[in-house]
């Protein structure tokens, strides 16, 4: 589950944004290869605790962002309940739980600019074979952007769908879903080239930083 950063000056927002990602990617490995629902069920209690180190309404915003998730959890469960494997279903529904709970408190307290860096740090090697500069950083910003814009787009289709009919949403909402997504895409590219592409973004978020810094100072 991505998410949109929450300001705020807590030792996570604090940590160095590659180390953060280092650890992210070490402990989703780890998470995975647990096989015993208590080991699984820790690992989610270490995670809602770094939740509530920052702060009860940080976590609680958490929470909110992380509800989509539920229903996940319900389908998975469902079906392992139906072919009779309930321990199975519990141990990957609290792995689940851990890993995109771990993955959203890193996006919540990470801005996307210090993302961007990392990942135009790591594509280096792929930028010298002709793709252009800054490419990846910006196609990762922005999908970390959006997912919270898709999730709630869908929620809003979904209730007016309840809204208009007894029967329950369907695959339906997908043809509409689609359609707005790329809708919003297209904008999206008119709006990086209005702006002179990302040659300009990059001079833009920095003309930005030194205006906030020059703001601070006075």
């Amino acid at each position: 589950m991505l998410s949109l950063s929450v300001s705020g000056q807590s030792w996570l927002h604090k940590s160095p944004t590659p180390l953060k990602l280092i650890v992210l990617c070490v402990a989703t490995f780890m998470l995975f290869s647990l096989q015993n629902w208590l080991d699984a069920l820790l690992a989610l209690v270490i995670v809602c605790g770094l939740y509530l180190s920052i702060g009860w309404s940080f976590a609680k915003i958490g929470i909110e962002r992380l509800k989509p998730l539920i229903w996940m959890v319900l389908v998975i469960m469902l079906y392992h309940i139906l072919t009779s494997r309930i321990e199975e279903g519990v141990v990957i529904s609290l792995r689940l739980c851990a890993a995109i709970g771990l993955a959203t408190l890193i996006t919540m307290t990470t801005r996307l600019d210090a993302m961007m860096k990392v990942v135009d740090w790591l594509a280096e090697p792929v930028y010298k074979l002709g793709l252009p500069r800054r490419t990846l950083g910006l196609a990762s910003a922005l999908v970390i952007r959006f997912t919270p814009v898709f999730i709630e787009r869908g929620t809003k289709l979904s209730d007016a769908w309840k809204m208009r009919s007894t029967k329950r949403p369907n695959h339906r909402l997908l043809v509409p879903l689609s359609l707005a997504v790329l809708d919003d895409a297209d904008r999206v590219a008119e709006a990086l080239k209005a702006r002179g592409g990302l040659s300009n973004i990059k001079a833009g978020a920095e003309s930005s930083k030194s205006g906030q810094t020059k703001d601070q100072r006075t």
